[in-house]
């Protein structure tokens, strides 16, 4: 016999487990399922940093905080920052970004992925909602007005509206055949976490050099600033040349890359190469069918923006889908499930166009190029109002915010 759901969310990862948070306690009957065992292990306070991390927006915080998610982040291990500098590895342009700049405390925390994740699942452990593990899906189609979805050991889930939070290789994107508008940076990402010798001064640091830009991320353990997450984005051959290196060369060559800032880089935990690809889906919904995070929209990590489009999709979507159940209207109907592409496409879009820009533009040789960016460095820096605006937009305090990412 099918299980049923009002709501079947497939992918629990930090959006797709956000968005079922968010849904709570509505009198919908949501279901949320993922193929891994959605077990949380204890946080070792002295472990090693996980290697992928996100640079949380205050929106973000807030969502998290509403959802009853941020406590469980914190005392794990998050790490705030207030400062941001940016500047042309191959001019003198440079340009520095700073909280108080807005009257706020931090621009944002950085967070390993594990640890947003495991807060996630220890709430959605104590809700009530529908979890379903270890559940991989392996078919789906229509059948009449439900979805019906059928796992790779056999069982059936039957749903009005499925919603696909299933990451950039989303299962539920290709099996439905919505169509992605992608194409490759030709770019791969190398992150890892690495120990200085100076403090990283709850800075973001970031240095566009001639292959990509490598940034340095402030991470916080026992107290001590000497720890940053990196990524380094680079052209394929030369991140297969920094792969193959010992830890000591690698150490030496970031060292170099990054002009020394923090001094000596004394260690570096084991490397992660990750290619570096755009995609992004036509329609974000369809009738019944709804995506949200990477499953919709997957960006440059030039800024680390990703996570924090996801959350605000799930956010948006939860508040457009509850203002319709209250008014009794079909979930699954596309006029309804359009309300949230209408207010989330052209925000997505409009900073995935700008993080293209920024790549691009940093990435020319041709000599007028570098004048421009390095003469735009020079005079936004002068500019206050221009560097508050762009701090609030990082912060998430303007645009068209849903109601759990509010002040």
């Amino acid at each position: 016999m099918d299980m049923r759901a009002d709501v079947l969310i497939v992918g629990a990862g930090m959006v797709g487990s956000a968005l079922a948070l968010a849904l709570q306690d509505s009198g919908l009957q949501v279901l949320l399922l993922d193929g891994s065992p959605l077990s949380v292990k204890p946080f070792d306070p002295q472990a090693a940093f996980e290697p992928r991390v996100s640079a949380l927006s205050a929106a973000s915080q807030r969502i998290l905080e509403r959802l009853g998610v941020w406590d469980g982040i914190v005392e794990r291990r998050a790490s705030p920052y207030g400062e941001m500098q940016v500047w042309d590895g191959s001019g003198t342009g440079q340009i520095h970004f700073s909280a108080a700049s807005v009257h706020a405390e931090v621009l944002g925390h950085i967070v390993e992925n594990r640890v947003v994740q495991d807060a996630l699942l220890d709430r959605l452990h104590d809700c009530d909602l529908g979890l379903l593990a270890n559940a991989r899906l392996e078919q789906m189609r229509r059948s009449g007005d439900d979805w019906l979805l059928t796992l790779a050991d056999g069982r059936t889930l039957r749903a009005p509206l499925v919603v696909a939070a299933d990451g950039a290789n989303s299962a539920v994107r290709r099996l439905t055949g919505t169509a992605t508008r992608e194409w490759d940076y030709l770019h791969n990402a190398i992150v890892t976490s690495v120990r200085s010798s100076q403090s990283h001064q709850r800075t973001a640091w970031q240095r566009f050099t001639d292959n990509g830009p490598l940034a340095f991320l402030p991470l916080v353990r026992d107290g001590q600033e000497d720890w940053c997450s990196i990524v380094w984005s680079t052209t394929p051959s030369e991140s297969e040349r920094l792969m193959a290196l010992d830890d000591e060369s690698f150490c030496r060559e970031l060292e170099l890359a990054f002009e020394g800032r923090l001094g000596t880089v004394l260690s570096a935990d084991p490397r992660l190469c990750v290619p570096l690809r755009q995609r992004h889906a036509k329609r974000y919904v369809a009738e019944g069918l709804a995506l949200i995070g990477d499953a919709a929209h997957v960006i440059h990590p030039l800024a680390g923006q990703g996570v924090n489009l996801g959350f605000l999709d799930a956010a948006v979507l939860a508040e457009v889908l509850l203002a319709a159940n209250e008014r009794g209207e079909r979930l699954a109907d596309v006029k309804v499930l359009s309300r949230y592409e209408r207010r989330r496409m052209p925000h997505n879009l409009a900073l995935m166009a700008a993080m293209e820009g920024f790549e691009r533009l940093f990435q020319a040789d041709q000599l007028p190029l570098r004048w421009l960016r390095n003469a735009g460095l020079k005079v936004v820096e002068q500019m206050p109002e221009a560097k508050a605006l762009f701090v609030r937009q990082a912060l998430g305090l303007t645009g068209d915010l849903p109601e759990l990412a509010k002040a």
